[in-house]
């Protein structure tokens, strides 16, 4: 009896669990990793994520090499059928274990492989819940709520905790961490790299693919390795963590990062694992004597929302991708594929970033990109395509529950306490981008007015009965019930010629 591992695109670490499964005889177990163009021809992936995932494979393949595995690499092959039935009769493979998948997709894929041995699932242990575990939690509990998903986390994993209490008396400092963008910001500069030979050819390669893609490979700057990744994760720690906390949400024209960790693409292609990014902030926090403020909203990030998005996805029903509460179906606008299309200047501040290096932090992507298309009825199907085409963390597993429930609402609030929707009154409080903006963020109606504004103002005209029910609209809808009758048919107006126009 052989067996073999297949190792997937976003789980590259030497702990994962189908590795260490076979650990003891790793060198009679040949190992497996395949790039498949078939794969990425599903939608226009960004090329920045193409280059990180195949160059972070390439690399990843070479250390196991050194560390004594029998590796086979495909690199651009068709699919991944072919490969594997050739690599599993060269080896006379009788059982291929693989880690279980994070994302259904891929899940199904690989209950539809037609191959000439028995596939074996080993338990996925990229996060700190199990699935199982989320299971039991859930289980008769009439709200599946982040925050008391987050504090339980807190005591099961004692995460900041003196007994059962939380460090500093609560829990969660978010209050304090809302802070405007005023006065000189003086921002500590990202980690970033100079591609190596690997790189440079995975970026030659992706430059010349037939199939298409999405935004810019150069200039690429993240890492590809786990020790790179680890120095970004030490990076963040020394220089950004300190502060990142009053800033978290702020955000200003051309500061790509602020002060937030660019962590995700690592976590997500499994270079970093979440218990290393909480041991290392609660280390900081104990040892440098850093602001509890910060140290916490980071941590609430790693293990609480990043897991409950994750648990959330894993617990929902099938269906849930196709969710649609408030029956949007608008198209996605041209210039969420070319920003310079837009002359927003908040849309297009994020969408040029985007394009560029394939990220925008957790506000930009909340309350610029989701708020927009939340309010102006973009289909929520389309909404969650691009944004997993678009940026470099993207999975489906990521995505789903973040677009679908927490930014468009689509779920009916199986996830979040009411919709995100905002005017522009928000994105001038926190950027600086209404200042260089062609529009009025104070106008509603008019041909300066703002489009967050009469899109906002709209989308609670459409869905007032609906958002009745949602407790913390009322008082919102209070404001909406004294508009003059003739400003919202004005309203109303301006925001169909926007939709005839685009």
């Amino acid at each position: 009896m052989t067996i073999g591992i297949w190792i997937l695109g976003d789980q590259l670490w030497a702990g994962q669990a189908a590795l260490k499964s076979c650990v003891e005889q790793k060198a009679q177990t040949p190992v497996i990793l395949i790039e498949s163009l078939q794969y990425v021809q599903q939608r226009p992936y960004h090329k920045q994520k193409l280059v990180l995932v195949w160059s972070a494979m390439r690399h990843f393949a070479k250390e196991l090499e050194q560390d004594g595995w029998s590796v086979g690499y495909y690199e651009l092959a068709q699919d991944f059928e072919a490969p594997l039935r050739e690599w599993v009769t060269e080896y006379q493979i009788t059982e291929l274990r693989v880690m279980e998948p994070s994302d259904r997709p891929f899940a199904n894929l690989l209950r539809s492989l037609d191959l000439p041995c028995q596939i074996t699932l080993i338990p996925n242990n990229r996060f700190l819940w199990q699935t199982s575990d989320f299971d039991q939690w859930a289980k008769n509990r009439k709200r599946l709520v982040m925050e008391d998903f987050y504090r339980e986390g807190r005591r099961r994993f004692e995460i900041l905790m003196e007994g059962d209490r939380p460090i500093g008396g609560t829990w969660n400092f978010d209050k304090e961490n809302r802070q405007p963008p005023k006065g000189n910001l003086h921002t500590p500069p990202p980690l970033w790299f100079e591609p190596d030979e690997i790189t440079q050819t995975v970026i030659q390669q992706v430059e010349q693919l037939t199939v298409p893609t999405y935004g810019h490979a150069k200039p690429f700057r993240w890492g590809t390795t786990r020790e790179q990744a680890l120095q970004v994760l030490d990076h963040f720690i020394q220089t950004r963590l300190p502060n990142f906390g009053p800033y978290q949400d702020a955000m200003v024209t051309d500061e790509e990062t602020m002060w937030h960790a660019l962590l995700s693409p690592y976590l997500n292609t499994g270079l970093l694992h979440p218990a290393e990014l909480v041991s290392a902030a609660e280390k900081a926090f104990h040892e440098n004597n850093l602001s509890l403020n910060s140290v916490e909203g980071f941590i609430r990030q790693v293990c609480g929302w990043r897991e409950y998005m994750h648990a959330l996805y894993r617990h929902v029903s099938d269906d849930y991708f196709a969710k649609n509460w408030f029956n949007h179906t608008h198209t996605l606008p041209e210039f969420f594929w070319d920003a310079a299309k837009t002359d927003m200047n908040c849309l297009q501040q994020t969408l040029k970033q985007v394009e560029q290096i394939g990220y925008a932090h957790h506000i930009q992507r909340l309350m610029i990109l989701s708020n927009f298309c939340l309010i102006s009825g973009l289909s929520p199907q389309a909404v969650e395509d691009w944004f997993h085409s678009a940026f470099i963390d993207a999975y489906d597993w990521v995505m789903q529950t973040n677009v679908i429930g927490m930014g468009l609402f689509a779920d009916g609030g199986m996830l979040a306490s009411k919709p995100y929707a905002a005017s522009a009154n928000y994105i001038n409080k926190m950027s600086d981008y209404c200042g260089k903006c062609v529009y009025n963020p104070k106008a509603r109606v008019g041909e300066n007015a703002c489009p967050y504004n009469f899109f906002y103002w709209n989308f609670l005209d459409r869905h007032h009965e609906k958002l009745k029910s949602q407790g913390r609209m009322s008082f919102i809808l209070a404001n909406l019930n004294k508009m003059p009758a003739a400003e919202l048919e004005e309203i109303r107006q301006q925001a169909r010629q926007w939709h005839e126009k685009s």
